[in-house]
């Protein structure tokens, strides 16, 4: 078995750090990489880039609304001209930096509000894929399986682009395969055991319980885990090592799909 292990990294901007980037690069296969918007500015992308090509993890630009104080998380009024233009924008920044690296984007993956909000208005979940389809059709796109996992699909067909779908490790779901908002207890898992066997759950079964106790279908070929603080980077180590002693090979989903 082979699963993809990402992360949502590059996000300091300015004076102000974010995340533990250089524990957590070295943990996972791909990174999403903030694109200037929500977090991140051109300094940020450089280095994450660096730091991920030392490491041999695969890059994904991570674009969302342009949002900085709200870090993309606040769903926004947005013209569906608008939603293909910021893709547009923010993943030719980060291809500019990748070229200057000798290095190529491997996926994309919509940030915060803007990932969340494609997984149901499937009039913004086509203007993604798109604007990905018209930069480079060999991107993967990276979505959440929700209740409209069949649509999102065909969608990624009609334009030419592989679309793979996400797990995350360290977020409880609703029954409909959405995720629970962070506003609500209990929306972020901090206890490392749960974690790591929801995980090994959703990889040998493709299910999990939902926050209500009801089994929902999950399955993806990447898991999403955040290390932003030092409790989170353990969460990151402990789900690595239950994947290799499960015989779980953690590898680039571009390398496997």
């Amino acid at each position: 078995m082979k699963i993809d292990l990402n992360a949502d990294v590059g996000e300091s901007f300015g004076v102000y750090k974010i995340g533990l980037d250089e524990e957590v690069i070295p943990l996972i296969s791909s990174a999403n990489i903030a694109c200037g918007f929500h977090a991140g500015d051109p300094t940020a992308m450089k280095r994450t880039i660096a730091l991920a090509k030392e490491h041999g993890v695969a890059l994904g630009a991570h674009p969302g609304f342009p949002d900085l104080l709200g870090f993309g998380r606040r769903n926004m009024d947005a013209t569906l001209e608008e939603v293909r233009d910021y893709i547009t924008y923010q993943i030719g920044a980060l291809q500019a930096f990748a070229t200057s690296q000798g290095m190529k984007l491997q996926h994309v993956k919509a940030h915060g509000a803007l990932y969340n909000m494609a997984a149901q208005d499937m009039r913004i979940a086509e203007a993604i894929t798109e604007a990905v389809s018209k930069l480079d059709k060999n991107l993967i796109l990276v979505m959440l399986p929700g209740p409209k996992k069949d649509v999102v699909q065909e969608i990624g067909k009609q334009y030419d682009i592989r679309v793979v779908f996400e797990f995350f490790a360290d977020r409880a779901y609703n029954s409909d395969g959405t995720l629970v908002s962070r506003r609500e207890p209990g929306a972020v898992i901090h206890d490392h055991q749960f974690a790591a066997d929801r995980v090994i759950k959703m990889v040998t079964e493709d299910k999990i319980a939902s926050k209500d106790g009801t089994e929902i279908e999950v399955a993806s070929d990447t898991i999403c885990v955040h290390g932003d603080n030092p409790a989170a980077v353990k969460l990151v180590k402990h789900i690595r090592e239950s994947l290799l002693s499960s015989g779980v090979e953690i590898t680039p989903m571009g390398q496997f799909l």
